[in-house]
This record gives structure tokens, sequence and C-alpha cells, in this order.
């Protein structure tokens, strides 16, 4: 089988905007952990819009929200002068009335995985790929790997030179994490920057969506996603909390002893107890049995309930050494 992922950098313009959104979740969070937050970021071309529904009693107004903005994009390399526009409301009291119940707040499929196949039961190629991301710093970048039965066959990164490290580190992330793993002449296997220099990146050269990177943010495109995106969103979003819990029911079917596993839940929005959750470990199909899978079970399993999202945009949501990862 050949398989590829791609990665972004945390200062690709859509992992800028799910890293401001994150911010501000973890900002209503530290002061109100019952938070209702649903927040979206649009950046590009000098500006930044933030939009969404957030209930809480953290003391987020206009100005903090383009504090938290402004310094999120400072963080990842960026120093030219954006505005910011926010648009944001309270969460519908329609909403709100099934999260109330302990009901799930939306409808959806959440897909969770793991493999033997590295440390962090996460695919080779999203692994490698993840690696060569880290190394970019705060450049705008991407990196892709393709692999067949444990090599690599082919590595692309693509990497501007505008931000505050060159690509020597870029270099000795290959040499020590990646180039054992290829067979044959690595010049050949590795493209850099196939479409020539690369000097204009971030919000300059492209718009930026909170969301948008949702493969990136899982799995690869080897496992299916299922539910929305996860950043600026609070755990009653199983989208998000979900998620999470299937990852770690896969992680545990792997420690004990299972090559892979993809587990599957799906809600109904407004009702506490899943329609149905189903894991499929080593091609057996099989229930989800030992869990508690309301979605406030969840929140306390996994204590999702404290400021630790941020970090959660930057590289991925799985395979980081977050609660659901072991």
């Amino acid at each position: 089988m050949i398989q590829t992922a791609e990665a972004v950098s945390r200062a690709h313009p859509d992992k800028v905007c799910d890293q401001i959104s994150d911010a501000i979740l973890d900002f209503c969070l530290e002061h109100d952990s019952y938070s209702r937050v649903a927040i979206e970021t649009l950046g590009g071309h000098g500006n930044i819009v933030l939009t969404g529904e957030i209930t809480t009693n953290a003391p987020i107004e206009e100005n903090v929200y383009k504090s938290i903005a402004k310094q999120v994009y400072k963080d990842n390399g960026y120093t030219d002068d954006v505005d910011i526009s926010v648009y944001v409301s309270g969460q519908s009291n329609e909403i709100k009335k099934g999260v109330d119940n302990e009901g799930a707040g939306d409808q959806g499929i959440m897909v969770g995985y793991a493999t033997d196949e590295t440390p962090e039961f996460m695919p080779l190629e999203m692994s490698l790929a993840r690696k060569l991301i880290r190394s970019m710093g705060r450049h705008d970048g991407k990196a892709q790997v393709t692999v067949k039965e444990g090599r690599i066959i082919n590595v692309i990164t693509s990497l501007c030179e505008s931000g505050d490290l060159s690509d020597v580190v870029l270099n000795e992330v290959f040499e020590k994490e990646i180039a054992s793993y290829i067979d044959g002449d690595i010049k050949k296997t590795w493209m850099k920057n196939p479409n020539g220099k690369w000097r204009i990146g971030g919000f300059a050269a492209d718009a930026g969506l909170t969301g948008r990177k949702i493969v990136v943010d899982a799995y690869g495109p080897r496992v299916a996603v299922g539910g929305g995106a996860f950043s600026g969103k609070d755990a009653t979003k199983v989208d998000r909390s979900a998620a999470y819990m299937a990852r770690k029911i896969a992680v545990d079917h792997v420690k004990a002893g299972a090559k892979e596993a993809v587990v599957k839940i799906a809600y109904a929005i407004g009702h506490p107890e899943p329609l149905a959750a189903t894991a499929f470990v080593d091609g057996r199909e099989e229930k989800v049995k030992g869990y508690d899978l309301r979605p406030q079970a969840i929140i306390e399993f996994l204590d999702l309930r404290k400021p630790q999202f941020y970090q959660t945009a930057q590289y991925g949501h799985f395979g980081n050494g977050f609660t659901w990862d072991m």
C-alpha cells in the first residue's frame, strides 16, 4: 500500500486562524470553565475577521478579542499590522437548551484512529510529515510524505523564506529523523520548493480560515473524517470532544495488542447517549463497550474544561501527547 499525508506549519494561514480561535477559547475557559464557544477566524491581506457565538462569564470584550488575535499573529512570526473586525453574539437559546440538558451540541459522526506503526500511534506518513513541519518553526510551509511498506518513496517540502529561521533546522531534522526511511538517492527522493523560491507567505499571499485543515488536524487521508472541525469549539461540541474520545478508545485497543483500530461514534443534537458507537479492530467490527460516551462524561474523563486547546491547533490534535493520546 502506498500512503501519502500532508502537514502544514503553524505559520500557515489556516493554522494561524485555528490558533486564534483556540486561543480565544482558552481565554474563555481560563476565566469560566463552562464557557460555550464557537468562534471562527478568517484572515488575509491585512485583515482578520472574528465571528461566531460565545456565552461566557469571562471578561472578553472587543479589545480582548483583538489583543488575542494580534498576539497569536505575532507569535507565529508575523510583524505587519492587521485590521481586526469582531462580529460575535451569544449562543443560540435553542442550542443552549439541548446542551443544558447534557445533550450533544450537534449531530455528527466522529472518527478516532490508532495504529502500532509509530510510538505515537499515528500513521507513519503523517508522523514523518509532522516532524518536518515542526522543524519549519515560524515559517509558512508544508510537507508531504509518501511511504510504501514502511519506506519513504517521496518527500516534498515547501518552505517560505520569510520568517525567523533558515532551512538549517529542516535539514537537520531530515538527516536525523527522515533520511533513515529512504532507500536510494535522497536528492531524488526529496523535492525542495518544487515551484522555485518562495518569498511571500502568510496572509500576504493567501487567505486562512478556521477548520480548513481538518484532515491535516486528524490522521491524514488514510483515515476518513467524520464530524466538523475542532478548533474554536468548546467540548460540549461533540465534533471535538467525541473525536478525542474516539481517539482514546482506538489507542486503548492498540495498547491492548491490536495493530490498528478505527472508532466511530454518532450523535443527535440535544441527546446525551450516542446513536451508535462502533470499533473496527484489525478489521473486526464490534460495539464499543466500557466507556461512558455522554458528552458531559467525556468532558470530565478527558478533563476538557481547562484551557489547553491553543497547543492542539499548532501541530495536530492527535499524536502529540494529549490526554486522549495516552
